[in-house]
C-alpha cells in the first residue's frame, strides 16, 4: 500500500476536516496513467496497459483547443502528472494536475498574460449538475466518482490530454 493510501485512510480514522465520510480506500491495482480525450469527454484509469475504468466528464466553457492563458475556460493538451491533492476543496474532492509547465508558461507571458495554474479534476457542486461545460478548465466528474478516483489516483500518477 502507497504512503498516500496510508496518509488517507489514518485523516479518515480521524475524521481530518470533517472528510471521513467522502475518503475511501482502494485497494486495487495501481493506476499507472490517467488518459482524458476532451472531444469525447472520456476519462480513462489505466493500469499498465488495461483500462479499469472509465468516466465521462465536463470541461471549460470554451473547451476547444489547448489553455493559452488564465480564464480561457479552456483545459491544457499534453503530458502532466498529478501534482497534489484537496480533500477540503469546495468541489467535494479534488487532484492537482501539474498545468503550467515551461512551455505552457512561456506562451501565455509571450502573449503578456498569466498561464493560470488551478486546474484540477474534481467533483461536481450541487449548482452545477446536468450543466454542460461550465468549469474553467478544469475536469469535472460526479461526486460519487470524484471519490471513487480520488482514492485510485496517487501524486505523480501521469496524465496525458488529448484534444
Amino acid at each position: 500500500m502507497k504512503i498516500t493510501r496510508r496518509i488517507m485512510m489514518i485523516g479518515a480514522a480521524f475524521g481530518l476536516a470533517g472528510c471521513a465520510g467522502k475518503i475511501r480506500e482502494y485497494n486495487g491495482p495501481d493506476i499507472t496513467m490517467i488518459e482524458i480525450f476532451k472531444g469525447k469527454r472520456l476519462m480513462r484509469l489505466m493500469s499498465g496497459g488495461r483500462v479499469l475504468r472509465s468516466y465521462n466528464f465536463e470541461l471549460g466553457f470554451d473547451p476547444k483547443g489547448h489553455k493559452e492563458f488564465e480564464g480561457d475556460g479552456r483545459t491544457p493538451e499534453g503530458a502532466y502528472y498529478i501534482n497534489r491533492r484537496n480533500p477540503n476543496s469546495r468541489f467535494h474532492l479534488s487532484l492537482g494536475i501539474s498545468y503550467p509547465n515551461t512551455n505552457d508558461a512561456q506562451r501565455a507571458r509571450a502573449q503578456g498574460k498569466s498561464p493560470g495554474g488551478d486546474i484540477f479534476i474534481h467533483g461536481t457542486p450541487d449548482q452545477y449538475v446536468g450543466e454542460p461545460d461550465w468549469t474553467w478548465g478544469c475536469i469535472a466528474v460526479t461526486n460519487a466518482e470524484m471519490e471513487e478516483i480520488y482514492a485510485m489516483i496517487d501524486d505523480g500518477t501521469k496524465i496525458f490530454i488529448y484534444p
